[in-house]
């Protein structure tokens, strides 16, 4: 591997998706991914779209293949799921079903489009990069499983285009090759997202520490492409620094598709755009300056006060002299310093102290 998987200089500044600026000091990017929850039909693609669009989220995403680009139909036992989601199921015919035809594309880009939303997808090989050019796509996301294909990284990389790479399943010994696949063939704006890849993922394996890792190491922006059920792990993951959140969309859970059993319904992604916003918000810049949001509350803090009638010359004692609220008076560290000091004149009960009434 080699010794420093970091570029020279700051890799951190934000990169232009289409037009909205992705990275630090900017809110999340949103990406609902539509994947397979379409089920076949266009028109339901296209709902999605727009149901999408008036959630507030800001991009949606496609997966441009199809069974040929991903695998061969076989029936050998390699080619059939053994566990999860999708047991039994041969990888042909799962694919052949999640699949969104070529033919869609022009359309789904167009309604994107039109309803503001920034669209792109990911390439399964180098056909589909080619084919998603002719739609002047912002950038390119690599799948998971497709981190290890070299190639199709080093392919994507020559577009000149920002690049999206989860990490599920990657050791960071693969991670790091991918991004120096991307690297030497000319792509340096790269957003690493940690992810998962188990359908739905437990949230207590979800492993939100490893973002900051990913940043730190390999100098780039860190996102989230995340399988768990709710919006408690994509929402936590603001606090850690991500600057893109890609969750997979369907219309209704109950409607069934390859991936609904671990999507948002719509309702839920608004959810998250709302909440992923807030919590951006709230991290703030770090400043140690008091809030102007406290201005009206500084004045309930202590502060001293003569609580008892006093003729001047009269000393201050504890009995005369309290640390009480409101705020008008000395600060009561001063308390000491006052005690054994002499008024300087007739103070009044609840006259605020200051160093003009202490002889």
């Amino acid at each position: 591997m080699p010794g420093n998987p970091k570029p020279e200089g700051d890799s951190f500044g934000a990169i232009d998706f289409g037009g909205r600026m992705v990275g630090p000091g900017h809110p999340p990017l949103i990406v609902a991914e539509i994947s397979g929850n379409h089920n076949g039909d266009r028109a339901r693609a296209i709902e999605l779209i727009r149901r999408i669009a008036a959630t507030g989220a800001e991009a949606v995403k496609f997966q441009t293949y199809t069974a040929d680009t991903l695998t061969i139909d076989c029936q050998a036992p390699d080619f059939l799921i053994p566990k999860g989601l999708w047991a039994g199921r041969k990888l042909y015919e799962l694919y052949q079903e999640a699949s969104t035809p070529w033919e869609w594309h022009e359309e789904l880009f167009a309604v994107a489009r039109e309803e503001g939303l920034i669209a792109f997808s990911t390439p399964f090989d180098v056909t589909a990069i080619e084919f998603l050019e002719g739609f002047d796509v912002p950038a390119h996301k690599v799948a998971s499983f497709e981190l290890v294909d070299l190639k199709l990284i080093e392919a994507i990389a020559r577009t000149g285009k920002p690049m999206v790479i989860s990490t599920g399943l990657a050791s960071l010994e693969e991670i790091e090759d991918a991004v120096e696949a991307a690297r030497s063939n000319g792509c340096n704006e790269i957003v690493l997202l940690h992810c998962l890849s188990a359908y739905p993922t437990p949230i207590a394996e979800a492993n939100l520490r490893r973002i900051p890792i990913l940043r730190e190491r390999f100098g780039v922006q860190t996102g989230l492409s995340d399988h768990t059920m709710g919006l408690v792990v994509p929402t936590a993951a603001v606090a850690l620094g991500v600057t893109l959140i890609e969750k997979h969309v369907t219309l209704s859970r109950a409607d069934g598709g390859p991936d609904a059993a671990f999507s948002l319904e719509m309702h839920e992604l608004a959810e998250l755009v709302e909440a992923s916003r807030n919590a951006h918000a709230a991290m703030g810049t770090g400043s140690e300056d008091r809030s102007p949001s406290e201005a009206n509350s500084i004045v309930f803090r202590r502060s001293l006060y003569v609580v008892s009638d006093m003729t001047a010359g009269e000393a201050f004692t504890a009995e005369n002299v309290r640390s009480i609220r409101p705020g008008h008076g000395l600060a009561p560290k001063h308390i000491d310093a006052v005690i054994g000091g002499k008024a300087s004149r007739d103070i009044a009960r609840g006259t605020a102290l200051d160093w003009t009434l202490v002889d």
